[in-house]
């Protein structure tokens, strides 16, 4: 992590004057997660993509033992990047390591000039409404919400996630509550990971429908009424995992 906060301090300060989405198993303390969206300058995305494995291989080279993932966004405007990796607690973020140095001019010459702009978010995890992340996975669909009460929001997602685990054995995504970033930051979103595209093609009820088979109608109107009071919208869009450009 100090070298991706590194790698992403650098980038903001150029351009303006930071695994797959850390594992949670529902028991877990929660955790601290940093993704930077990062968009690539119109036509410069293959030397972005070599840029970048140029700047993980002199840091794996110094002996570099930090991980994050890199995830391209499959839909929307222009070509963007995550990045992300999570730390235990905001202390680890006064941590340095002198291979940032050894690698700085790969960001420099490398990757800094096909960057068009990034955008750096912090959000905490939320193990007890969460899945574990399979090894496997290849592709994400993330799902982000702005709400106006964020209390009646966790209360809809942990009577419904309760109602899923209590059916299929654990959750279904893995949720986070943004801390901090622009105004155009959401408050939450939650992750649901696939191995590929066929995986998303298999039919299953819906939360809502398992939530009202387990609670009954009456019950579940009253917690839709929340739903619908608290949020305001959200939007969803699918990334895939480029190994090559993640150290994990």
């Amino acid at each position: 992590m100090r070298t991706m906060r590194i790698f992403i301090a650098t980038l903001v300060v150029a351009i303006y004057g930071t695994g797959v989405l850390s594992a949670q198993n529902g028991t877990a303390a929660s955790e601290i997660l940093t993704t930077t969206e990062i968009t690539v300058k119109q036509g410069h995305n293959a030397q972005f993509i070599e840029g970048v494995k140029k700047w993980k291989e002199c840091y794996l080279k110094n002996n570099g033992s930090e991980k994050w993932t890199m995830w391209s966004r499959q839909q929307g405007a222009g070509q963007v990047y995550i990045m992300a990796g999570t730390i235990s607690n905001w202390s680890e973020m006064e941590l340095k390591g002198d291979v940032d140095n050894e690698c700085y001019i790969a960001l420099l010459n490398h990757i800094l000039p096909h960057i068009e702009k990034v955008n750096s978010r912090v959000a905490s995890t939320m193990p007890e409404v969460s899945r574990s992340t399979p090894e496997d996975t290849k592709y994400i669909w993330v799902t982000y919400y702005n709400v106006r009460k964020e209390h009646v929001f966790k209360e809809v997602i942990r009577e419904v996630t309760n109602a899923i685990k209590q059916k299929e054995g654990a959750p279904r995504g893995l949720w986070y509550n943004f801390q901090l970033g622009a105004p155009d930051t959401p408050n939450f979103m939650v992750v649901e990971p696939y191995k590929g595209y066929a995986e998303i093609d298999i039919k299953r009820d819906s939360p809502a429908k398992i939530y009202t088979d387990a609670v009954g109608e009456e019950k579940a109107n009253a917690l839709w009424e929340k739903w619908f009071d608290t949020l305001e919208e959200r939007w969803a869009y699918i990334y895939k995992l480029n190994p090559e450009m993640s150290s994990y």
